[in-house]
């Protein structure tokens, strides 16, 4: 999973990194047009972008830039960071109108108790000006993702895609184990690799 770090600090409205496609599904079957993602990271925060050039289906409760619990039932993007013990990690839900949800979990589907502060770290941002796609960002402190993750260089990490509800289908940037879709496999995530953002 490769991490494309800037010298400079990102901002929303300034972005310009390298974009990875997603043009399958769970069982290879063509995603078209296709899902595509960025992760980036300056001195201070990690970014991670989606898009897709298509009208996107919203949680009707989705309040843009607001934490929303159950995203997952309609179109989203997600994020998954896992420690180095291989079960504990965080899950960050962006919907394509920059709504939000995220959570810790010790093991497979197994959430933490007590929960980090995600509410007064988390950004998120979105483009609304064309209809017949959508672009949305969430940006997270790399402090906090240390403190509650011990997030660094060859962390695992994976992104996903949930799209064309409500007819749902799954897409994971890697190829995970299972005959049927199930992104929370956090032994099975692969190592981040950090590349230096290019120049464009």
């Amino acid at each position: 999973m490769r991490i494309f770090n800037s010298s400079t600090p990102l901002a929303w409205g300034e972005l310009d990194m390298p974009l990875l496609g997603i043009d399958t599904d769970w069982f290879g079957s063509p995603l078209l047009p296709p899902v595509a993602f960025s992760l980036a990271s300056d001195a201070e925060r990690l970014w991670f972008v989606a898009t897709r050039q298509a009208p996107a289906s919203v949680l009707p409760a989705a309040v843009p830039g607001g934490f929303t619990p159950g995203l997952w039932e309609y179109d989203v993007a997600e994020l998954f960071v896992a420690g180095p013990d291989g079960n504990s990690y965080l899950e960050f839900n962006l919907a394509p109108n920059g709504a939000w949800w995220a959570a810790k979990f010790s093991s497979p589907r197994q959430v933490c108790d007590n929960q980090p502060d995600f509410q007064n770290n988390i950004h998120t941002y979105h483009d609304a000006a064309d209809p017949d796609s959508w672009v949305a960002a969430i940006s997270i402190p790399l402090g906090f993702l240390r403190e509650h993750i011990s997030f660094d260089v060859g962390s695992p990490a994976n992104a996903a895609f949930i799209m064309n509800s409500p007819e749902q289908t799954f897409h994971s940037a890697a190829r995970l184990p299972g005959g049927k879709p199930d992104f929370h496999q956090p032994s099975k995530f692969p190592k981040t690799i950090p590349l230096k953002l290019p120049s464009l």
